[in-house]
């Protein structure tokens, strides 16, 4: 989001900033002067900050209501334009943390939060669309011509939601409410490729710090289709790389190294291997155990969700996507 500082701003903070200069004949008057100059100046500078907020919350909900409102039109291009216009605004929300604890306040009022019109619209099931002929006659408001989303509405939408999950607690709660992981488990078995990658993505975003969608993860035995995924030749590489990367971060950032390693040291981590363990199971039965505890190997070296470490996650992916077509042949 990127607005222009109004000019009146400007005028104001850079009149406050200087003190009068026609006060300067006589020492006594401007020592009294002086005071009331930068007290009035705080002011000025109180007011001009308290402008800029109020100005910048109008810009910031009118962007997100008109983003809201196209995200939800009958048509999937109009959709298309609404969920672009979103995922530009999430994008550069992470410059400023002011707008992102502006974006997260904006969250909590029901006409503005984000996560259920993608799950409206976009990412509702198929069923739920319909083209139908506008009867004039009648006086059903709710007739109407609503068209399915295209492949790449859907992807956008997936990067709507990983972006608002990835900026918002809350809104990661709004999506377990909307069985973000049962649905994003379906677009990955039936989705296209860059649905496929995006849903990945969106994955990672949904169970960041949050129990209650790690656990649906985990009924829903979603790390056994994506480790098929990796395991699978005919399966687009870009897809694999991801599945590869997903199962990485898992293992490295949720999981405890309780299955292959055979140490546990505390109860805590008892208690949690024993609740991850079916995750667990899923990968060494898909992968095979030679494949499993390499993965388990790399992904205990520590975390890989700094920058500074993503050239090295890709290049384990990719590692571990050769050793799976190696042990095939």
């Amino acid at each position: 989001m990127y607005l222009k500082k109004p000019p009146w701003a400007e005028e104001l903070l850079s009149s406050s900033s200087s003190p009068s200069s026609s006060s300067s004949s006589s020492s006594s008057s401007a020592s009294s002067l002086s005071s009331s100059s930068s007290s009035s100046a705080a002011l000025v500078v109180d007011l001009v900050k308290s402008l800029n907020k109020e100005r910048l919350y109008r810009e910031f909900t009118l962007t997100l209501t008109t983003a809201l409102r196209n995200a939800s039109a009958e048509f999937s291009f109009v959709r298309s334009k609404g969920l672009s216009t979103l995922l530009k605004f999430a994008s550069s929300l992470s410059e400023s943390d002011y707008m992102v604890e502006l974006f997260q306040e904006t969250q909590t009022l029901a006409h503005l939060q984000v996560v259920p019109v993608l799950f409206a619209n976009s990412l509702a099931p198929s069923d739920s669309y319909s083209v139908q002929t506008l009867d004039h006659n009648s006086d059903d408001d709710s007739t109407k011509v609503t068209s399915p989303p295209t492949d790449n509405e859907v992807t956008l939408a997936l990067c709507v939601l990983e972006g608002c999950c990835l900026l918002d607690r809350g809104s990661r709660t709004l999506a377990h409410q909307h069985m973000a992981i049962k649905k994003l488990i379906g677009l990955l078995s039936s989705g296209g490729i860059n649905q496929q990658a995006a849903c990945l993505d969106a994955f990672a975003a949904l169970m960041l710090d949050s129990p209650e969608n790690q656990k649906e993860f985990e009924r829903s035995h979603g790390v056994r289709q994506i480790a098929q995924l990796a395991k699978t030749r005919n399966i687009d590489e870009k897809v694999r790389i991801k599945s590869a990367e997903f199962l990485l971060l898992l293992v490295g950032n949720l999981l405890p190294s309780t299955k292959f390693t055979h140490s546990l040291e505390y109860e805590e981590e008892r208690e949690e291997g024993l609740k991850m363990e079916s995750l667990q199971d899923d990968i060494l039965e898909v992968l095979g155990e030679e494949i499993a505890s390499l993965l388990w190997a790399v992904g205990q070296l520590g975390s890989f969700d700094s920058q500074k470490k993503q050239p090295s996650l890709q290049f384990q992916a990719q590692h571990l996507v050769d050793s799976l077509d190696s042990q095939l042949w």
